[in-house]
């Protein structure tokens, strides 16, 4: 509007076509309505900058106006009488809910727990949460953003929209992007990917509009390189969709889609109740599996057995936990949903970068935690737990391929990844399970930027007849190929027994390609067990001695020499470690590696893939 004298012009701010105009002689109000112009469809409102009276109007409804043409005048009111007010009122009432938000509103709490009575109580007979339950325990506060809330199953051919709203909210799938840890990390590094099945809906069944969702916040996953929690429980695929065009639906995108991600980013995988088929899929392809008590996890569930001729079966014969615990599909069991949720917290830490505040154990209990006896075992957990920041020891696969452990861990609040003979099963002979074990923790380490501890104390490689069985040359083989493809520093610290090339793997293949090799006083080392090279190499010295004490006398004094030869002090005079040294100090020797490694690009992929088994 321009100002001349007391009149004042209007114009059109565009080209457009007269919608209404207000009549001659009326009186405005500032932010009053002057006209309606349409353009493009869409109406545009002209309003009066200052009380006052229609003079005249220069357009009529229905008439096309250009850029700047004047389509009013106003005269500019004198008026006196204060009561009059000057300016229209703009006032808000911020708690009215409009008829278009209210029903927005209604579809999202369809799907709450708060509406949904009946499937809450289902949940509650077999001890189970709902799924909203466990994502809001797993995000923080208020910091879940859900994708895809309105979705309904594609059964419009066969039932109505009211019923899906009702009886299928979000197809079965909670998914969206929230902060986890972010009381330890308060910046991005908190962002995760969610993805649950909610076995309420139609069983947690794969449905056509929930594999949507999935590529899509999949596709978000590898774009914004964030970690993935998937919720598993679920029958697999879903029959009883109608409303695609296809036929079998093999070419959805989210199976690859995910297993893309493997590698790239760390991916999650919880699991309650039945967990079949496809969702078992999804599972097997994350780089950690935690499972509760009773869970059944299965590549096909009863139907699918019976259908292919296999027999009948209840689920609960399918996959149960002993089962999958002791093949080592599961990496952790969990007691119940809440402590899952809290073990996927824990583990997702570990790739989230370091924490300020941390304890140790008093160091000096590290001295003793090796026998004097060099004959007697010991629990190599506590030694794990000695060496580790307190309470942030996490193990993984421990009910499968007991002669490796391994653990994630923090020293001095810095995440890292430990592999540990364990001499309590097999004296810490590493057998085709624990070379598979370990191989993979080190992909896992190395993928997300971990460095690696190992803690060795091993005869060597198992051997025999029944171990060539497993493969066993070939397992042994993928131990030094994945070590000698680390990108992460690692170190070796020899506890107790470093024999042959079971005591090289672990140390990535030579005792010169970790950042250092040390030894406690405990460490004796030699290129096969001393008691088994003393026979091998002095057979024939022993035969020749008749007397049966005499020659068990002369073995001992052989075996005594050659555990001098090779005690911890002759290697690292030899250089053959690089230290022997008080176990207080194993620590200080771990935060030297982490303090002088190169930081690592995240950013830039390491590896194809982590490998599942």
């Amino acid at each position: 509007m321009t100002a001349e004298h007391l009149l004042l012009s209007v114009t059109a701010p565009m080209l457009s076509t007269v919608v209404s105009i207000i009549a001659p002689g009326t009186f405005v109000r500032k932010g009053d309505e002057i006209a309606v112009l349409e353009a493009m469809k869409m109406e545009h409102v002209v309003t009066a900058t200052d009380a006052s009276t229609v003079e005249t109007v220069c357009a009529q409804v229905g008439e096309t106006v250009n850029d700047g043409q004047v389509i009013a005048t106003l005269r500019i009111s004198n008026r006196s009488d204060k009561s009059v007010e000057t300016t229209a009122s703009n006032s808000i009432d911020l708690d009215l809910i409009r008829p278009d938000l209210a029903e927005i509103l209604q579809r999202h709490d369809v799907g709450l727990d708060t509406s949904r009575p009946n499937a809450v109580a289902r949940r509650r007979t077999t001890n189970q949460r709902t799924t909203r339950e466990n994502v809001d325990d797993l995000c923080d506060f208020g910091t879940f953003v859900e994708f895809g809330p309105l979705v309904i199953a594609a059964q419009r051919r066969r039932r109505s929209t009211a019923d899906l709203i009702t009886n299928t909210p979000a197809d079965g799938l909670v998914g969206g992007i929230g902060s986890i840890n972010g009381n330890l990390f308060r910046d991005r590094n908190s962002q995760a990917i969610v993805v649950s099945y909610d076995y309420t809906v139609l069983a947690g069944t794969q449905g056509q509009q929930n594999h949507r969702k999935k590529d899509r916040l999949f596709e978000l996953a590898e774009r914004l390189r964030l970690p993935v929690v998937l919720f598993a429980e679920g029958g697999g695929g879903r029959p009883g969709d109608t409303d695609g065009v296809g036929v079998a639906g093999l070419d959805c995108l989210a199976f690859v889609l995910f297993a893309k991600l493997s590698g790239r980013v760390p991916l999650v995988g919880i699991t309650s109740g039945y967990c079949f088929a496809g969702n078992a899929a999804l599972l097997g392809c994350c780089d950690v599996v935690i499972a509760t008590k009773g869970s059944n996890i299965g590549m096909g569930g009863p139907a699918m057995i019976e259908g292919g001729g296999l027999g009948v079966f209840d689920p609960k014969d399918v996959g149960p936990l002993d089962v999958q615990v002791g093949n080592g599909v599961i990496d952790v069991v969990a007691d119940d949903e809440r402590d899952a949720v809290s073990i996927a917290k824990q583990y997702l830490s570990y790739f989230q970068g370091p924490v300020a505040e941390w304890s140790c154990e008093d160091q000096r209990m590290l001295r003793h935690v090796i026998p004097e006896n060099r004959l007697r075992t010991y629990d190599i957990r506590v030694a794990i737990a000695g060496i580790a920041d307190v309470g942030s020891v996490l193990e993984l696969r421990s009910g499968w391929g007991p002669g490796i452990v391994t653990t994630l861990a923090r020293i001095e609040g810095r995440p890292v990844g430990i592999i540990a003979n364990n001499p309590n099963h097999l004296g810490g002979a590493i057998d085709a399970n624990a070379c598979d074990k370990s191989a993979r923790f080190m992909q896992l380490c190395d993928a997300f930027g971990l460095p690696i501890v190992f803690l060795c104390d091993t005869p060597g490689f198992m051997v025999g007849p029944e171990s060539e069985t497993t493969a066993m040359v070939r397992k042994a083989g993928r131990v030094f190929v994945v070590a000698a493809s680390l990108t992460v520093p690692f170190c070796t610290i020899v506890l107790r027994k470093g024999y042959g090339l079971g005591a090289q793997a672990m140390a990535g293949g030579s005792f010169k390609a970790p950042i250092f090799t040390i030894s406690w006083p405990t460490g004796e080392f030699g290129g096969m067990g001393l008691e088994g090279a003393v026979r091998l190499g002095y057979r024939k010295e022993l035969e020749a001695i008749a007397d049966p004490e005499q020659r068990d006398t002369a073995y001992r004094e052989m075996v005594a020499r050659m555990y001098e030869h090779g005690k911890a002090s002759s290697m690292a005079d030899h250089f053959e470690i690089d230290e022997v040294i008080d176990p207080t100090l194993t620590r200080t020797w771990i935060m030297t590696m982490l303090r002088s490694a190169p930081i690592v690009d995240l950013n830039t992929p390491r590896r194809p893939c982590v490998d599942t088994w």
